[in-house]
């Protein structure tokens, strides 16, 4: 059952793009049903690791990644060059050919950028985008978002273990496990938290910070456009005030002395 990516973080277009992107996300096949009762609670950092690592490698399997020759890998990999790590946890990162604009990082830091989302972000955007989902795993929400999904979704009912050591999940807990990770939503405190990380961010790689409001920018324009009550209005009413979020970083560009980039 194919189903439209939906994020976790910062800004989350989606939007019909002109780019030759070749599919949607795949969130899985048919959800059967979940283990049985018993040890959810009780899920060690250790078992948490495991899950976080199948879910990723199954997200890979099941969805075009581009090559190591793609225009869009090169470009990512030119970008981040360097970036190998973020407060200890090393750091991996994959484009995904899909028609959805967005990206996302987990807890163990896999990082994972659309190629829709490149379509429409200049280079220093691009990296506010990816240095605020990296603030979502140094600061530790990504990993509160992933454990609260493995208590209240998928596998709500209890995660059986061997030994200690955890169950291995289902296809179709493997997808329905993605997908409410995907869906969960972080406090309005933790994106804000999230925004000044991908602020700090740039300026320490010597970006212009102002690529952090002008994404925001961009996602104001396509709220703007957005049907009332159609999804992409859903998704956007989910996130804290675009407004006040661009007002914030706008604010702190100047407090800096940081002129905004000409014709943006």
């Amino acid at each position: 059952m194919n189903k439209i990516f939906r994020s976790t973080a910062f800004l989350l277009f989606m939007l019909t793009c002109s780019a030759p992107a070749v599919a949607q996300f795949n969130l899985g096949k048919a959800v059967g049903g979940a283990l049985k009762a018993g040890k959810a609670v009780t899920l060690t950092d250790e078992q948490m690791a495991q899950y976080v690592k199948e879910s990723i490698d199954w997200m890979d399997k099941n969805n075009k990644v581009c090559d190591a020759n793609s225009p869009y890998t090169q470009r990512l990999n030119r970008l981040v060059d360097g970036l190998n790590e973020v407060e200890g946890i090393p750091l991996n990162f994959k484009v995904y050919d899909v028609i959805d604009v967005n990206a996302f990082a987990c807890p163990d830091g896999s990082v994972r950028v659309f190629s829709s989302l490149m379509d429409i972000m200049t280079d220093d955007e691009l990296l506010g985008v990816i240095g605020h989902e990296l603030g979502h795993v140094a600061l530790k929400h990504s990993k509160k978002a992933y454990r609260t999904a493995l208590l209240a979704s998928a596998l709500k009912d209890g995660i059986a273990s061997t030994g200690g050591k955890a169950a291995s999940l289902t296809d179709s807990q493997l997808g329905q496990l993605g997908e409410a990770v995907l869906n969960s939503q972080f406090s309005q405190k933790e994106e804000s938290q999230a925004d000044d990380y991908g602020y700090d961010f740039l300026k320490k790689k010597g970006k212009n910070p102002w690529a952090i409001a002008l994404s925001f920018e961009k996602l104001k324009q396509l709220e703007n456009g957005a049907a009332k009550g159609s999804k992409m209005d859903r998704l956007l009413s989910s996130h804290p005030d675009t407004d006040k979020r661009i007002q914030k970083m706008t604010e702190r560009a100047k407090a800096d002395g940081i002129a905004r980039p000409e014709n943006k």
